[in-house]
């Protein structure tokens, strides 16, 4: 299948790529836009992934106030280079992590965040309702590994469904951007104050 210079530049604003790399993947994937994008999104997670070790001291601080100024909320987003840190697409997804932090409430980073005796006293407490509900001895695992699962999302910033688009988590979401901008990206910490809240 053919295909345009109107569809290089297409890939090219969907996924961030090079337009050289957005033509190489429309090549290999015959002309398939969804398929060159899913390319695209592979390739940028190898990168990603030889990345792991960068240091990541560039950034920005963002914040976020709610309307009323009642929720008010600072996040540090940090990166590699101080070149990607003040692109615009860095610059949204700082945004975009503040206004979801003031929205969802998340009292973790990562799971691996959340102290082993927090983790060890949710499932006691899900293990305990699944056998009060009187389920099945043989699904109590699962329905505990499920609850668990509802739990990190809830409370888990990486884990949680991002407010402008629910299919996706905010870790995805972070991956995406890292990918498209070719760098290591962390969410470093993020305080969130609400009006008469105790510190």
């Amino acid at each position: 299948m053919s295909f345009t210079a109107k569809t290089v530049a297409e890939l090219r604003e969907k996924s961030g790529a090079g337009m050289m790399d957005c033509k190489k993947a429309l090549t290999e994937c015959g002309g398939d836009m969804e398929k060159a994008m899913a390319s695209l999104r592979e390739k940028g997670s190898a990168v990603l992934a030889k990345r792991e070790s960068k240091v990541t001291q560039e950034g920005t601080i963002s914040t976020y106030i709610h309307t009323g100024g009642k929720i008010g909320v600072m996040v540090e987003l940090n990166c590699e280079t101080d070149f990607v840190a003040k692109t615009d697409a860095f610059q949204e997804l700082a945004r975009d992590i503040a206004m979801q932090i003031a929205w969802s409430q998340p009292e973790f980073n990562s799971r691996e965040d959340i102290p082993a005796e927090k983790i060890a006293s949710e499932r006691e407490i899900n293990l305990q309702w699944a056998k009060n509900q009187g389920k099945p001895e043989a699904a109590i695992p699962k329905i505990v590994e499920g609850r668990m699962e509802k739990y990190y999302s809830t409370f888990v910033l990486f884990d949680q469904p991002f407010i402008k688009n629910e299919d996706m988590s905010i870790g995805e979401l972070i991956k995406n951007v890292a990918g498209k901008l070719g760098e290591k990206i962390v969410v470093r910490r993020f305080v969130r104050f609400r009006v008469g809240e105790e510190a």
